[in-house]
Order: C-alpha cells, then sequence, then structure tokens
C-alpha cells in the first residue's frame, strides 16, 4: 500500500476547490489513458462542496462524463431521493448538471428497492464484480479515485471504529448499529479500499485534528478506520489547516497556499 501524502489548504472554502481541480485533472488523464475513468464519491460538507465546485468550473467540460464511472463509497440505508442519502446530495451537487450516463451510476439501494440492507449489499457487491477486470486482481473495480470524507473518530466510508465491517472481506456489507445517524447504512469495505489507484480522505475542521494524526500514525485500522485507508498506487490526505493543525513535522506535511 502507498504511503499517504498530504496537502494542506488556508480553509474548507479552498479545500473543496482544489480537490475540485484534482478530481477533473486526474478524471481526464484517465480517461486519455484507457478511454473511461471510475470516481467513487462520498458525502458530508466537504464532499458535496467538492461536487459543487466541479459543477460550477467551466473546466468541468475537459471531462467526458459519458465515460465516467461513477460509484459511492457508502451510503444511508434510506429511500431514494431521501435528503439524508449521499446520493441525492451528490445528485443535485453535480450529477443533475452533467451528461452522465445513467447505467454508469452505480446506486446504493434502499429500503425503497424492496431489499433488506443485506440484500442491497449482496447486489452492491455483485455490481462491483461485474465491473471488475482481470487485471483489478479482485471482486471490484481498482477505482481511479476514490474520495473518503472522515470523521472525528476516524470512520471512513461507513466503517466505524470497533465495528464488524472492519473485519469483513466482501465487497460491500450492511452496517447496523453505527454511531451516527441512520444506524443502517451499506459500506464498501478496506479490501476494496485498499485495492483502489487513488485514495483521497479529504477532512476539514479542528474536531478532525486529532483523528487526523491517528490516520497518519501507525494505528490499527480497527481502532482507527482512516488509518486504513490506503490506495494502491497513491494515497493522499487533502486537509484544511485547522484539521491538519494536529499533524507532527516528521509526518511529511506539504503546505498549500
Amino acid at each position: 500500500m502507498s504511503v499517504p501524502t498530504v496537502v494542506v489548504h488556508r480553509d474548507a472554502d479552498v479545500l473543496a476547490k482544489a480537490v475540485a481541480a484534482r478530481i477533473i485533472t486526474r478524471l481526464v488523464d484517465a480517461q486519455s489513458a484507457k478511454g473511461s475513468a471510475s470516481l467513487v464519491l462520498t458525502g458530508g460538507t466537504v464532499g458535496i462542496a467538492t461536487l459543487a465546485a466541479i459543477r460550477d468550473t467551466p473546466a468541468r467540460d475537459a471531462v467526458d462524463w459519458r465515460r465516467l464511472d461513477i460509484w459511492w463509497g457508502d451510503e444511508r440505508f434510506l429511500p431514494s431521493g431521501d435528503p439524508e442519502r449521499n446520493e441525492t446530495g451528490a445528485r443535485q451537487a453535480l450529477l443533475d448538471h452533467v451528461d452522465v450516463d445513467p447505467s454508469r451510476v452505480h446506486v446504493m439501494a434502499g429500503p425503497d428497492s424492496g431489499l433488506s440492507a443485506e440484500e442491497s449489499a449482496d447486489a452492491y457487491a455483485t455490481e462491483l464484480a461485474k465491473a471488475a477486470r482481470p487485471e483489478d486482481h479482485g471482486p471490484a473495480p481498482s477505482f481511479d479515485v476514490m474520495l473518503l470524507g472522515m470523521g472525528p473518530d476516524a470512520h471512513v466510508a461507513s466503517l466505524f471504529p470497533g465495528m464488524p465491517a472492519l473485519y469483513d472481506t466482501r465487497p460491500a456489507v450492511a452496517v447496523h448499529g453505527a454511531p451516527k445517524p441512520p444506524p443502517t447504512r451499506i459500506t464498501l469495505t478496506l479490501p476494496v479500499i485498499q485495492g483502489s489507484r487513488e485514495v483521497w480522505v479529504v477532512a476539514a475542521g479542528e474536531e478532525k485534528s486529532g483523528a487526523v494524526r491517528l490516520a497518519l500514525e501507525e494505528s490499527g485500522p480497527v481502532q482507527v478506520p482512516a488509518a486504513g485507508a490506503r490506495a494502491r498506487r497513491r494515497t493522499l490526505f487533502l486537509l484544511d489547516r485547522a484539521a491538519a493543525s494536529k499533524i507532527p513535522p516528521g509526518l511529511g506535511r506539504i503546505a498549500s497556499p
């Protein structure tokens, strides 16, 4: 797994715009190299602000949106269109404003589908397996970019400290009793995260600073899930100054304006 590189931006607004620019560049590069690209989305304030920043820049037109596969790292097990769903926020911020191919937007089904949370996770695992190629060497695609937010408890996706999903090797699993609402969720697991080409952990705010430090130290992923957020080729921790405020100098922080 790759060693994280840390990039620090002035504040959350600059962070969202900078991540948006990085995403556009990375997707264009991937599409130029192999014809298509894959992006895993996250929710949260900065995650959705990043998607809105992509929507608002003319540079978004450099991406061939019809040749992009959109996935989610996790989803709240709520009905389609619920404002708390990550999918709903992503559609409002970006996906409804660009020419995506609906068949390449891979949604985690909610209870209105008639599926249980376990059945929804199994269906997503099947969809991941169908999209995986031999060179991915696993039951899911090796995503070009996986975006992950991080909570003050160092959770990523819906992998919360100490919960059974952290031990699970299936590509996608149901989570019950999550410590933040709603309690039932669907999440990708650590093996899928670690199979990605690039993982970008995006965090803003002083309340995340302790978790950021733990995630960059030699912590175990069972108690610090973000410590397991490492990609095959490149791992980035993209932070604002507040979230980076407790990082020791020896952890290779790269400051930016």
